[in-house]
């Protein structure tokens, strides 16, 4: 049983645990493009802008850790880091060059191909994610400076995972937020520093106030816009149906968009009262 399904918000989302526990990521993109899977684009920008207002408002500090929940094969972290769109990333791993290749062939050339993309101005990231194979290979490949595949909905961070983010000045999540909740941030936040900020990006299918209850306890202000963005296409009817019973029930209308045909996220972001500086 998912997270989801134990505090009740399991309500009837496609199961994609599948791609995740792949030796390397080809089937994952494979199976997240004809969905036109796209939330990763959109925090992109945003992730960007909160580094380099970081950057700019205290250019002394050492470079602190994002903390990516949910990483996967880290997506995020590619498109933080590197001088690379989400649409190249569908390119380099569906097309037939990737095809052809062995899990350790496609490691090799994805060290290269990372590492020629490297922006001057990248951060260390931590990924935290339940897929073992996933986070492994994105450490393997470059993207993460340290992976941990553990449930935080389920155990405390070890040892390791605590120091790590001892040094995080960004939490991140982008799609995760169907599978982990209240539990993750409060393991997480309970070994971060006090003006760590959280950037997530929720379905409107996930009631965020509790996890915004925990952000408030560990002494984090919430804040949302009302821009909505396209996350993927649903993969039938059926799903569609489920999902737009589950926004009216939470009192949203899905005309214009999940009654169009498309999961939509919203994004909200969680700092300190007066962030240090």
């Amino acid at each position: 049983m998912t997270a989801d399904a134990a505090e009740g918000h399991d309500w009837g989302k496609s199961d994609f645990e599948d791609v995740y526990d792949r030796p390397d990521p080809r089937a994952y993109f494979t199976r997240l493009r004809p969905l036109d899977y796209r939330i990763p684009h959109h925090a992109q920008p945003v992730y960007r802008a909160l580094a380099e207002e970081r950057a700019r408002r205290a250019p002394s500090r050492p470079p602190g850790t994002v903390v990516d929940l949910c990483c996967s094969y880290g997506v995020n972290a590619a498109l933080l880091n590197h001088d690379l769109t989400l649409a190249d990333l569908y390119g380099h791993y569906t097309g037939p060059a990737a095809a052809a290749l062995t899990t350790e062939e496609l490691a090799r050339r994805d060290r290269e191909f990372y590492a020629a993309r490297r922006r001057a101005d990248a951060v260390p990231v931590v990924g935290v994610d339940a897929s073992p194979r996933a986070v492994a290979y994105a450490r393997d490949v470059g993207l993460l400076d340290a992976a941990f595949a553990v449930d935080l909905e389920t155990a405390d961070a070890c040892p390791d995972l605590a120091r790590a983010v001892e040094n995080a000045w960004l939490i991140t999540v982008t799609g995760g937020l169907s599978y982990i909740g209240p539990r993750t941030f409060d393991r997480v936040l309970t070994h971060a520093p006090r003006d760590v900020q959280v950037a997530a990006f929720a379905l409107r299918t996930v009631d965020y106030g509790p996890i915004a209850g925990v952000l408030r306890d560990h002494g984090l202000v919430t804040e949302t816009s009302p821009e909505l963005h396209p996350q993927r296409r649903f993969t039938d009817d059926a799903e569609q149906r489920r999902t737009v019973a589950r926004v009216t029930a939470l009192g949203m209308d899905p005309a214009g968009y999940e009654a169009e045909g498309y999961y939509y996220a919203r994004y909200y972001h969680s700092g300190p009262v007066e962030p240090l500086s």
